[in-house]
């Protein structure tokens, strides 16, 4: 199986190399990136491309290693044994009760799959290292049915992180590394071309070029990302804003229109008003 790439998403040469290496080494691909770069997508993109179904575990603060392999929902067992009847006789059968995870689902899958454990930096730190033997031996132990679970297939796996929270070294052995850029103004040209085939060339070349000054500000406190300029640019052509719009001469027009879309708190709107408003005085 190699990733090729794919017409609905613009991936570099780079991360097509990443990919397939992590499928050559059968080991998990770690991918950091600002948020909005894709990272989420290209699990989706892979899958779609490769032919394989997708199994997602997004991760919250409050997510535990032993979710992804099953859950016993001991509550439910009580309750059928208070209830009696037909409930009662289900009982008997502690598998009945047992709840299983994304990867229990993955290892016992008829055909390869592809996992996305999406934003681990946001669980326990000690949440990579309780997954570490069981993405590494593709098998676990399930205590209640005193049953082995091992992979019929390798799955694909991705893992994404936002650097909230430093990952250990012992899991990031296991892994393989890559880091997504921000887009080049090509590769973004490249992206807005497969979100929005046709757009006026002015259009988004105008746009390009308030969304990175907008980024190279010094001092903003959230950069817009890639996300944010495909909703910019969605709004844009919903309300037939023209190009020259977004270059406005009036004093009063400090920020381009539908701003809302990049800037995403009031710090940062200040900011860039202050910064256009000293700009034109220094004319």
């Amino acid at each position: 199986m190699r990733f090729e790439g794919s017409t609905d998403y613009v991936a570099t040469p780079d991360l097509m190399l990443a990919v397939n290496a992590a499928i050559t080494l059968q080991r998990p691909l770690l991918v950091k990136g600002e948020p909005g770069t894709g990272k989420t997508m290209l699990a989706e993109t892979v899958a779609e491309a490769l032919g394989l179904p997708l199994l997602q575990w997004h991760i919250k603060s409050t997510t535990k290693a032993q979710q992804g392999l099953y859950e016993y929902d001991a509550v439910s067992r009580l309750r059928d044994s208070q209830l009696g009847g037909e409930h009662g006789s289900r009982v008997h059968d502690i598998s009945n009760y047992i709840v299983k995870g994304v990867l229990w689902q993955a290892f016992s899958a008829e055909t390869p799959t592809v996992i996305l454990i999406d934003e681990i930096d946001k669980a326990d730190i000690e949440f990579p290292n309780d997954l570490l033997r069981e993405l590494d031996r593709m098998e676990f132990y399930v205590y209640e049915t005193r049953e082995l679970v091992k992979a019929k297939h390798r799955p694909i796996v991705f893992i994404t992180s936002n650097n909230e929270k430093e990952l250990p070294d012992a899991f990031l052995r296991r892994c393989f590394f890559h880091y997504i850029k921000f887009p080049d103004k090509e590769t973004m040209q490249s992206i807005i071309d497969v979100h929005f085939p046709g757009l006026k060339k002015t259009l988004i070349r105008e746009a390009l070029e308030v969304f990175f000054e907008l980024r190279d500000i010094p001092g903003l406190k959230k950069k817009p990302s890639t996300s944010e300029l495909l909703d910019w640019l969605k709004l844009l052509v919903a309300e037939d804003i023209p190009p020259e719009a977004l270059r406005a001469k009036d004093q009063k027009a400090a920020i381009p229109p539908l701003h809302g879309a990049l800037l995403k708190n009031e710090q940062d709107v200040h900011l860039f008003e202050r910064l256009v408003f000293m700009a034109r005085q220094n004319r």
